[in-house]
């Protein structure tokens, strides 16, 4: 993929539409109710087989002390702490459940906390989870390790950054979404300035190996010159990398943002120029631009695994490391365990029912047929390095790759025309103006869209 980002705003506005991240293929409407925990066992015995991979580990934590109005996530907001207390329990009884169904002798190499608010744990009750995986898992105790914590900056202050790292997390994720005042009011999430500053040199001291920071674009009330500020602000702070996410107001389907004032919404017309904006900006600042919302500084491990071919993505984003088998645990939680995904339920009460009866706590999930593992690695290599060499996948998958894919060649006929992708008898390539609507060139490998689609998917720009 070419690290050169061209923004033409006609295109942007083209080809802006709903469409997958593709974070997992199929995407998440294709999981069913038919999956079942004798489905999951299975998978795991055959992800056992050599070559075994490493393992991944997500873990979802619910709880958060106060609403953010735009937040689409699964999440329980509570002051009731002691209710962190009993979910812990539970994922300590998950995990003792699910863990033997993985040969000891599998390394877990990544684990990421993710909610809601992981910090809303005590440092104390983060230790006797770690304990736990340490008890249950082969963890890779080497600092090359990919251990990651989401951090809601209001939680935590420069002593849990330091005892985080003890606890042997070395990356950190900070959620600032914008540094205006006034936007932060709209969307019910003050924090100051200077609690973000404070805890990036905290992060810096106690030498976690990657910080990033998270901001929205789209927020009620932003302006392009409130936004410039906000990205002034993080520019000189120099995380690692940084995620700029669209908003994607939807108020009839996410209740929390019903407390948004429709006046305070900015135009359709600004979240374009915001995007323009947010790609100047960080690029002229020397970031690379990863893919999808992701730039990254040039030495960061995520520009080294692209330029060296092994960037992967699975329902975190992008990855540094090689593809693992991914173990999700706690309410809602997803994972992708050989050729299957799994899905837990979503309700607590569902949740805790489900382990009290010694059941894994399954409501969903998907076998890959053999159709889906040949696009899946198609959509995996477009949106990781922007080029699909014809030749690897028909070795690898023994198929002609333009006859097996001419319906989805044929639906390029547009991007090529419109300069954002080019496909020779031998290969396919993103191009610079292509690389914001690498999302829609996927899309015509998805054998799933179409009139009959469930769900409903966030806009591709």
């Amino acid at each position: 993929m070419s690290s050169t980002l061209t923004f033409n705003r006609a295109l942007v506005e083209k080809y802006d539409r709903p469409g997958p991240r593709y974070t997992s293929y199929p995407t998440a409407p294709q999981f069913h109710a038919d999956f079942t925990e004798q489905d999951y066992r299975e998978a795991a015995a055959r992800s056992n087989l050599a070559p075994a991979k490493p393992l991944s580990v997500y873990i979802h934590i619910p709880f958060c002390k106060s609403l953010c109005y735009y937040c689409a996530c699964n999440k329980i907001i509570t002051q009731k702490t002691h209710r962190a207390v009993e979910y812990l329990d539970y994922l300590k009884r998950e995990i003792a459940l699910s863990a033997p169904l993985f040969d000891r002798s599998r390394k877990l190499t990544q684990l990421h906390l993710g909610g809601g608010t992981p910090t809303y744990l005590t440092g104390e009750q983060l230790s006797e989870l770690m304990a736990c995986l340490r008890n249950h898992f082969n963890l890779d105790e080497s600092d090359n390790h990919e251990f990651s914590i989401e951090v809601d900056p209001r939680t935590v202050d420069i002593e849990r950054i330091a005892d985080l790292r003890q606890q042997g997390f070395n990356r950190l994720s900070f959620g600032v979404q914008d540094f205006d005042e006034n936007v932060q009011r709209a969307v019910n999430r003050l924090q100051s300035e200077q609690q973000v500053y404070d805890l990036i040199a905290a992060a810096r001291s106690a030498q976690y190996k990657s910080i990033s920071v998270d901001l929205i674009y789209g927020l009620p009330l932003q302006t392009v010159a409130s936004f410039d500020a906000t990205l002034s602000k993080i520019i000189a702070l120099r995380p690692d990398r940084i995620a700029t996410y669209s908003y994607a107001h939807l108020p009839q389907m996410v209740r929390a943002q019903r407390m948004i004032r429709k006046e305070d919404m900015p135009p359709p017309e600004r979240k374009i120029e915001l995007l323009e904006l947010t790609i100047a900006r960080l690029t002229a600042a020397g970031y690379v631009y990863i893919g999808m919302d992701h730039f990254a500084l040039p030495d960061d491990e995520l520009v080294l695994a692209r330029e060296r071919g092994t960037l992967q993505r699975n329902f975190q984003g992008y990855s540094t490391h090689a593809q693992c088998d991914l173990i999700g645990y706690g309410n809602s939680a997803i994972g992708m365990v050989a050729d299957t995904y799994c899905q837990s339920v979503k309700l607590l009460s569902e949740y805790y029912g489900m382990i009290d009866e010694g059941k894994l706590p399954i409501h969903r999930g998907y076998t890959l047929s053999d159709d889906d593992r040949i696009r899946r690695a198609v959509i995996v290599e477009l949106m990781c390095h922007g080029r699909i060499e014809f030749a690897r996948f028909e070795k690898e998958f023994n198929i002609h790759f333009q006859t097996y894919f001419a319906d989805a060649i044929s639906k390029l006929e547009d991007p090529i025309s419109d300069g954002l992708v080019s496909v020779s008898n031998t290969e396919l390539n993103l191009l610079p103006q292509g690389q914001l609507m690498m999302r829609v060139i996927a899309m015509a490998f998805d054998a799933y869209l179409g009139a009959s689609q469930k769900g409903q998917f966030s806009r591709t720009v």
